[in-house]
């Protein structure tokens, strides 16, 4: 019988980390840069919304359209340019302001990082619809992904990451 995976979390009340709150406020004032908000998105959870997706209906007894068969979807954003991003929230806040229907799923940013590699997306954004939005995408984008999956693209230097305090920096470089 399958198991069903223990929370990422437990106990999760669904805030926003506050060091990752704090480096987006800062950021988003000028006060911060980017390796700042990746230093505190290092060791914080994230939501990924799922959202049902309408895949079969029919008419019912009382002649109106119902649902039938439903699935459940990973959304992602798609650019003016045609490039796909993956979604992911600081908190249940963020995420019901962007979509109030969507469901929250526990992941943490380099967990989210790899599936956004895999569905071959451009970009991770973060809290789409504010208070501060973030993007990690290009070579950030994929040495966390290759962090998270254990290989190393070519080209790009990785350091393995262990927990970090909250003050220090994102120890990562591009080669």
């Amino acid at each position: 019988m399958p198991s069903i995976p223990q929370p990422l979390v437990p106990g999760d009340d669904g805030s926003a980390d506050p060091a990752v709150a704090a480096a987006l406020a800062a950021y988003d004032a000028g006060g911060a840069d980017a390796t700042e908000v990746l230093s505190a998105l290092s060791g914080a959870r994230l939501l990924v919304p799922v959202v049902a997706l309408l895949t079969s209906s029919e008419v019912g007894s009382h002649g109106l359209k119902q649902e039938k068969e439903s699935e459940m979807a990973l959304p992602k954003l798609v650019g003016r340019d045609g490039r796909e991003a993956v979604l992911a929230f600081t908190g249940a806040a963020a995420l019901t302001r962007w979509r109030p229907d969507a469901r929250p799923i526990q992941s943490s940013t380099l967990q989210v990082c790899r599936a956004a590699a895999a569905e071959q997306a451009a970009a991770v954004v973060i809290d789409v619809a504010g208070p501060v939005s973030f993007v990690i995408e290009g070579d950030v984008l994929t040495a966390l992904a290759a962090v998270a999956t254990g290989t190393t693209p070519e080209g790009v230097t990785v350091a393995r990451l262990a927990p970090t305090p909250p003050k220090r920096r994102w120890p990562w470089r591009r080669s």
